[in-house]
């Protein structure tokens, strides 16, 4: 019988810091393909010792496009799309081989527990986190979304037992460059869409993000690290709508940024 084959995604820019163990832990795959674009910390000789193919692109589509490139540099029967900074736990890896060799759908969603400055978090609307990651070739695409990118599919997806260890922010100064990173995606990605914003707008959306994440989804239950989170939350919102207002060009705020 012909064996069934799993490929897995990755994309990639300046991820060293995790990624070998990332990679480690996938050691059951039969094929690892890295899109990089252009990291300069070591991250692409880190995949190529340990076994990944890497394509290296020069020009940055989105989140979406980058990873459907990833997909598509892939010929295995089955692909796993993860974040260079998330893990696979030996029973999620059990979970994913059992799945592949007596497939009941197309595919399958992970239960990813994130970190937050090295608090886990289940809380805060962070968990839990069922996400699909597990797919039959040419059964799922992520959309062409600048940020925030999902999956999209026609099958149920039916869960795996284990987790995916999601590292996703591990300082403060990740947390600084993601909000900035996070926030100036989303704006471009409204404009694009036509939609509008303003300095009211900002405020009351980054108030309400606050108060959804710290008190709607129990966000205090996490401590420290679940007000922290509900700050950045409302600070993400609150710039990014800050930023499409200056992307949309309003009067006040040209002159704002002219006196800057």
């Amino acid at each position: 019988m012909t064996q069934t084959t799993l490929g897995v995604a990755i994309i990639t820019k300046n991820a060293a810091s995790r990624l070998a163990q990332c990679l480690d832990a996938l050691s059951f795959a039969h094929d690892i393909v890295v899109i990089d674009s252009g990291s300069t910390d070591g991250t692409t000789e880190i995949a190529r010792a340990h076994g990944a193919r890497v394509i290296e692109e020069t020009t940055w589509p989105g989140f979406g496009t980058q990873k459907n490139r990833a997909i598509d540099a892939l010929a295995t029967d089955w692909i796993l799309s993860i974040d260079a900074d998330e893990i696979v736990s030996p029973e999620l890896a059990g979970s994913i081989r059992a799945a592949i060799a007596a497939p009941v759908t197309d595919v399958y969603a992970v239960d990813r527990l994130s970190s937050f400055c090295g608090s886990w978090i289940r809380h805060s609307g962070w968990y839990p986190d069922w996400i699909p990651r597990l797919f039959r070739r040419g059964t799922a695409r992520f959309s062409d979304a600048l940020v925030h990118e999902r999956l999209v599919f026609t099958a149920s997806a039916q869960r795996l037992e284990g987790k995916l260890l999601h590292y996703s922010y591990t300082d403060f100064d990740d947390v600084l460059r993601k909000l900035d990173a996070y926030s100036s995606a989303g704006a471009e990605q409204r404009a694009a869409a036509g939609k509008g914003g303003s300095v009211g707008k900002a405020v009351v959306r980054g108030a309400w993000a606050f108060v959804r994440t710290y008190v709607l989804r129990a966000g205090f239950l996490d401590g420290r690290a679940g007000f922290m989170i509900a700050v950045f939350n409302a600070e993400t919102v609150y710039y990014r709508f800050l930023k499409l207002t200056l992307l949309n060009g309003h009067p006040a705020e040209r002159a704002l940024k002219t006196d800057q």
